[in-house]
Protein backbone atom coordinates (compact mmCIF):
# COMPACT_ATOMS: atom_id res chain seq x y z
CA UNK A 1 0.00 0.00 0.00
CA UNK A 2 1.05 3.42 -0.87
CA UNK A 3 0.84 5.53 2.44
CA UNK A 4 0.86 8.85 0.49
CA UNK A 5 -2.08 8.22 -1.40
CA UNK A 6 -4.28 11.37 -0.76
CA UNK A 7 -8.33 10.81 0.09
CA UNK A 8 -9.15 13.61 -1.97
CA UNK A 9 -7.51 15.52 -4.81
CA UNK A 10 -9.03 18.84 -6.09
CA UNK A 11 -8.05 19.29 -9.96
CA UNK A 12 -7.92 22.00 -11.68
CA UNK A 13 -11.82 21.89 -12.78
CA UNK A 14 -13.09 21.93 -9.08
CA UNK A 15 -10.16 24.36 -8.02
CA UNK A 16 -12.14 26.80 -10.58
CA UNK A 17 -15.52 25.87 -8.96
CA UNK A 18 -14.26 26.86 -5.87
CA UNK A 19 -12.75 29.88 -6.05
CA UNK A 20 -15.35 31.28 -8.65
CA UNK A 21 -17.84 30.96 -5.85
CA UNK A 22 -16.15 32.10 -3.21
CA UNK A 23 -14.09 34.80 -4.48
CA UNK A 24 -15.25 36.51 -7.71
CA UNK A 25 -13.04 39.03 -7.81
CA UNK A 26 -10.25 36.59 -9.20
CA UNK A 27 -9.82 36.63 -13.02
CA UNK A 28 -9.14 33.27 -12.99
CA UNK A 29 -7.34 33.31 -16.34
CA UNK A 30 -4.66 30.81 -15.05
CA UNK A 31 -4.87 27.89 -12.86
CA UNK A 32 -2.16 25.94 -12.99
CA UNK A 33 -0.36 22.85 -10.87
CA UNK A 34 2.05 24.10 -8.55
CA UNK A 35 3.07 21.45 -6.01
CA UNK A 36 1.92 18.42 -3.85
CA UNK A 37 2.73 17.34 -0.56
CA UNK A 38 1.09 14.66 1.59
CA UNK A 39 -1.46 16.86 3.33
CA UNK A 40 -1.78 19.58 0.44
CA UNK A 41 -2.60 20.05 -3.31
CA UNK A 42 -1.12 23.53 -4.81
CA UNK A 43 -2.32 25.71 -7.28
CA UNK A 44 -1.19 28.97 -8.66
CA UNK A 45 -3.56 31.08 -10.12
CA UNK A 46 -3.86 34.31 -11.91
CA UNK A 47 0.69 34.12 -11.49
CA UNK A 48 -0.19 35.41 -8.31
CA UNK A 49 -1.87 33.10 -5.60
CA UNK A 50 -0.95 30.32 -4.52
CA UNK A 51 -3.61 28.65 -3.33
CA UNK A 52 -4.16 25.44 -1.01
CA UNK A 53 -6.72 22.71 -1.14
CA UNK A 54 -6.51 19.92 1.86
CA UNK A 55 -5.59 16.27 0.33
CA UNK A 56 -7.20 14.34 3.37
CA UNK A 57 -8.84 15.51 6.92
CA UNK A 58 -6.22 15.21 9.50
CA UNK A 59 -4.22 18.33 7.07
CA UNK A 60 -7.29 20.31 7.72
CA UNK A 61 -6.24 21.48 11.40
CA UNK A 62 -2.84 22.23 9.86
CA UNK A 63 -4.03 24.79 7.73
CA UNK A 64 -6.34 26.44 10.31
CA UNK A 65 -2.80 26.78 12.49
CA UNK A 66 -1.55 28.32 9.16
CA UNK A 67 -4.59 31.10 9.08
CA UNK A 68 -4.10 32.15 12.43
CA UNK A 69 -0.31 32.18 13.03
CA UNK A 70 1.42 33.46 9.88
CA UNK A 71 -0.56 36.44 9.59
CA UNK A 72 0.84 37.92 13.31
CA UNK A 73 4.38 35.71 12.39
CA UNK A 74 5.56 36.93 9.11
CA UNK A 75 6.52 40.78 10.23
CA UNK A 76 8.95 39.28 12.49
CA UNK A 77 11.00 36.92 10.23
CA UNK A 78 13.41 38.04 8.26
CA UNK A 79 13.02 35.64 5.45
CA UNK A 80 9.37 35.73 3.51
CA UNK A 81 6.72 33.12 4.48
CA UNK A 82 3.33 32.90 3.30
CA UNK A 83 0.56 35.01 4.58
CA UNK A 84 -3.11 33.83 4.22
CA UNK A 85 -5.55 36.37 2.62
CA UNK A 86 -7.83 34.21 0.99
CA UNK A 87 -9.72 31.88 3.49
CA UNK A 88 -12.02 29.17 1.85
CA UNK A 89 -14.86 27.65 3.67
CA UNK A 90 -15.91 24.21 3.06
CA UNK A 91 -19.00 23.40 0.38
CA UNK A 92 -21.10 20.72 -0.79
CA UNK A 93 -18.07 20.27 -3.51
CA UNK A 94 -15.07 20.24 -1.10
CA UNK A 95 -15.57 19.94 2.56
CA UNK A 96 -12.73 21.32 4.20
CA UNK A 97 -11.36 24.44 4.99
CA UNK A 98 -8.41 25.91 2.00
CA UNK A 99 -6.54 29.18 2.09
CA UNK A 100 -4.95 31.57 -0.54
CA UNK A 101 -1.46 33.82 -0.10
CA UNK A 102 0.20 36.15 -2.51
CA UNK A 103 2.83 33.58 -4.36
CA UNK A 104 6.40 33.27 -3.27
CA UNK A 105 8.52 32.79 -6.17
CA UNK A 106 11.61 30.18 -5.42
CA UNK A 107 12.25 26.46 -6.10
CA UNK A 108 12.60 23.81 -3.58
CA UNK A 109 16.17 23.19 -1.73
CA UNK A 110 15.23 19.63 -3.19
CA UNK A 111 15.23 20.81 -6.56
CA UNK A 112 17.07 23.28 -6.90
CA UNK A 113 20.35 21.92 -7.63
CA UNK A 114 22.26 24.04 -5.41
CA UNK A 115 26.12 22.61 -5.03
CA UNK A 116 27.04 21.36 -1.54
CA UNK A 117 29.90 24.02 -1.66
CA UNK A 118 27.82 26.46 -2.94
CA UNK A 119 25.76 26.92 0.24
CA UNK A 120 27.54 28.64 2.52
CA UNK A 121 25.25 32.06 2.24
CA UNK A 122 21.97 29.81 2.45
CA UNK A 123 23.23 28.41 5.33
CA UNK A 124 23.98 31.76 7.21
CA UNK A 125 20.48 33.32 5.81
CA UNK A 126 18.85 30.01 7.48
CA UNK A 127 20.63 30.27 10.62
CA UNK A 128 20.70 33.31 10.89
CA UNK A 129 16.19 33.02 10.40
CA UNK A 130 15.95 30.56 12.92
CA UNK A 131 17.96 32.52 15.61
CA UNK A 132 15.01 35.08 14.82
CA UNK A 133 11.90 32.67 15.23
CA UNK A 134 13.61 30.77 17.81
CA UNK A 135 13.97 33.71 20.32
CA UNK A 136 11.84 32.96 23.37
CA UNK A 137 10.03 36.10 23.57
CA UNK A 138 8.62 35.39 20.16
CA UNK A 139 7.36 31.93 21.53
CA UNK A 140 5.66 34.19 24.71
CA UNK A 141 4.00 36.26 22.07
CA UNK A 142 2.75 33.90 19.51
CA UNK A 143 2.97 30.74 21.90
CA UNK A 144 -0.38 30.77 23.42
CA UNK A 145 -2.45 28.55 21.04
CA UNK A 146 0.13 26.39 20.47
CA UNK A 147 0.65 22.82 21.59
CA UNK A 148 3.72 21.48 22.73
CA UNK A 149 5.96 19.12 19.85
CA UNK A 150 2.52 17.26 19.54
CA UNK A 151 4.37 15.29 16.68
CA UNK A 152 6.92 14.06 19.30
CA UNK A 153 9.55 14.62 17.38
CA UNK A 154 12.22 15.88 19.36
CA UNK A 155 12.20 12.35 20.76
CA UNK A 156 14.23 10.12 18.96
CA UNK A 157 12.90 6.74 19.72
CA UNK A 158 9.52 8.06 18.37
CA UNK A 159 11.60 8.81 15.04
CA UNK A 160 14.62 6.49 14.66
CA UNK A 161 12.61 3.06 14.33
CA UNK A 162 10.80 5.12 11.30
CA UNK A 163 14.02 6.08 9.90
CA UNK A 164 14.69 2.29 9.71
CA UNK A 165 11.16 1.42 8.44
CA UNK A 166 12.08 3.75 5.37
CA UNK A 167 15.40 2.75 4.66
CA UNK A 168 14.24 -0.99 5.17
CA UNK A 169 11.42 -0.27 2.65
CA UNK A 170 13.55 1.70 -0.33
CA UNK A 171 16.07 -1.35 -0.05
CA UNK A 172 13.45 -3.55 -0.47
CA UNK A 173 12.93 -1.83 -4.15
CA UNK A 174 16.88 -1.63 -4.89
CA UNK A 175 17.09 2.34 -3.85
CA UNK A 176 19.46 1.95 -0.55
CA UNK A 177 22.07 -0.41 -0.08
CA UNK A 178 21.15 -2.21 3.33
CA UNK A 179 24.42 -2.78 5.19
CA UNK A 180 26.21 0.12 3.59
CA UNK A 181 28.64 2.47 5.44
CA UNK A 182 26.17 5.04 5.84
CA UNK A 183 23.28 2.23 6.68
CA UNK A 184 25.54 1.23 9.65
CA UNK A 185 25.76 4.46 10.42
CA UNK A 186 22.45 5.36 10.56
CA UNK A 187 21.74 2.69 13.27
CA UNK A 188 24.77 3.93 15.27
CA UNK A 189 23.51 7.40 15.92
CA UNK A 190 19.75 6.11 16.33
CA UNK A 191 21.39 3.83 18.94
CA UNK A 192 22.95 6.70 20.55
CA UNK A 193 19.96 9.12 20.41
CA UNK A 194 17.60 6.29 21.57
CA UNK A 195 17.80 6.34 25.13
CA UNK A 196 17.02 9.99 25.08
CA UNK A 197 13.69 11.43 26.72
CA UNK A 198 11.76 14.28 26.54
CA UNK A 199 13.97 17.84 26.08
CA UNK A 200 13.74 19.85 29.33
CA UNK A 201 14.57 22.93 28.33
CA UNK A 202 11.70 25.67 27.85
CA UNK A 203 10.31 24.97 24.26
CA UNK A 204 10.73 28.17 21.33
CA UNK A 205 8.44 28.48 18.32
CA UNK A 206 9.28 26.21 15.54
CA UNK A 207 8.20 25.85 11.82
CA UNK A 208 7.86 22.05 12.86
CA UNK A 209 8.83 20.52 9.67
CA UNK A 210 11.51 22.49 7.95
CA UNK A 211 13.22 19.96 5.72
CA UNK A 212 14.37 19.90 1.88
CA UNK A 213 10.85 20.92 -0.20
CA UNK A 214 10.05 23.74 2.59
CA UNK A 215 13.17 26.14 1.84
CA UNK A 216 12.29 27.76 -1.44
CA UNK A 217 15.72 28.70 -3.39
CA UNK A 218 16.10 31.79 -5.61
CA UNK A 219 17.77 31.14 -8.92
CA UNK A 220 21.06 33.11 -7.49
CA UNK A 221 20.99 30.50 -4.49
CA UNK A 222 19.95 32.68 -1.59
CA UNK A 223 16.90 31.84 0.38
CA UNK A 224 13.44 33.05 -1.15
CA UNK A 225 11.26 31.69 1.77
CA UNK A 226 9.91 29.12 4.22
CA UNK A 227 6.73 27.45 3.72
CA UNK A 228 4.06 24.75 4.79
CA UNK A 229 3.75 25.65 8.43
CA UNK A 230 0.83 24.23 9.41
CA UNK A 231 3.22 21.49 11.66
CA UNK A 232 3.96 24.69 13.80
CA UNK A 233 4.40 23.94 17.52
CA UNK A 234 6.20 25.23 21.00
CA UNK A 235 9.18 22.89 20.99
CA UNK A 236 12.80 21.59 21.28
CA UNK A 237 15.08 24.36 18.70
CA UNK A 238 16.18 20.61 17.29
CA UNK A 239 12.76 20.55 15.44
CA UNK A 240 14.65 23.08 13.13
CA UNK A 241 17.79 22.50 13.23
CA UNK A 242 17.20 19.33 11.77
CA UNK A 243 17.79 21.15 8.47
CA UNK A 244 21.41 22.03 9.57
CA UNK A 245 22.34 17.98 9.09
CA UNK A 246 19.90 17.18 6.41
CA UNK A 247 21.21 20.25 3.89
CA UNK A 248 24.88 21.53 5.08
CA UNK A 249 28.21 19.41 6.08
CA UNK A 250 31.57 20.38 6.97
CA UNK A 251 32.25 24.62 6.89
CA UNK A 252 28.86 25.20 5.27
CA UNK A 253 27.05 23.91 8.64
CA UNK A 254 29.74 25.60 10.76
CA UNK A 255 28.03 28.99 9.08
CA UNK A 256 24.68 27.83 9.50
CA UNK A 257 25.80 28.10 13.34
CA UNK A 258 27.68 30.51 13.67
CA UNK A 259 24.56 32.68 11.82
CA UNK A 260 22.86 30.89 14.98
CA UNK A 261 24.59 32.09 17.43
CA UNK A 262 25.05 28.59 18.97
CA UNK A 263 26.56 24.85 18.25
CA UNK A 264 23.70 22.82 20.50
CA UNK A 265 24.63 20.50 22.92
CA UNK A 266 25.41 16.40 22.17
CA UNK A 267 22.00 15.31 23.20
CA UNK A 268 20.10 18.52 21.15
CA UNK A 269 22.10 17.10 18.54
CA UNK A 270 21.10 13.67 18.67
CA UNK A 271 17.98 15.09 18.15
CA UNK A 272 18.17 16.42 15.71
CA UNK A 273 20.68 14.34 13.51
CA UNK A 274 17.98 11.56 14.34
CA UNK A 275 14.71 14.28 12.95
CA UNK A 276 16.85 14.70 9.74
CA UNK A 277 17.14 11.03 9.28
CA UNK A 278 13.64 10.01 9.32
CA UNK A 279 12.49 13.28 7.34
CA UNK A 280 15.09 12.69 4.11
CA UNK A 281 14.24 8.69 4.77
CA UNK A 282 10.33 9.55 4.25
CA UNK A 283 10.69 12.46 1.92
CA UNK A 284 13.23 9.39 -0.10
CA UNK A 285 10.60 6.84 0.09
CA UNK A 286 7.70 9.59 -1.09
CA UNK A 287 9.75 10.60 -3.92
CA UNK A 288 10.90 6.95 -4.88
CA UNK A 289 6.94 6.20 -4.85
CA UNK A 290 6.00 9.22 -7.29
CA UNK A 291 8.59 9.54 -9.76
CA UNK A 292 10.21 12.46 -8.05
CA UNK A 293 14.10 11.71 -9.22
CA UNK A 294 15.58 15.39 -8.43
CA UNK A 295 13.33 14.81 -4.82
CA UNK A 296 15.18 11.39 -4.33
CA UNK A 297 18.95 12.30 -5.06
CA UNK A 298 18.71 14.94 -2.71
CA UNK A 299 16.97 13.15 0.12
CA UNK A 300 19.31 10.53 0.28
CA UNK A 301 22.07 12.73 0.10
CA UNK A 302 20.78 14.18 2.90
CA UNK A 303 20.47 10.73 5.16
CA UNK A 304 24.22 10.43 3.96
CA UNK A 305 24.82 14.17 5.66
CA UNK A 306 22.95 13.65 8.49
CA UNK A 307 25.41 11.09 9.23
CA UNK A 308 28.66 13.57 9.17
Amino acid sequence: MNVWEPERVVDEELARVLLREQFPDLALESVEPLGVGWDVTVYLVDGTWAIRFPRREVAVPTLLREIALLPALAPQLPLPVPVPQLVGRPTDEFPWTFWGAPFLSGRELAEAGLPDDARERLAREIGGFLRVLHDPALAGELGADLLTDPMRRAIPSTRGPMTRDFLDLLASRGTWVAGSAVDRAVDDIVAAADPLGPPTGEPVLVQGDLHLRHLLIAPDGTAAGVIDWGDSCLADPALDLSLAYAAFSGSVRDAFFEAYGARPDRPRELRARVLALCLCAALADYADQNGMPDLLTESLAGVARATT
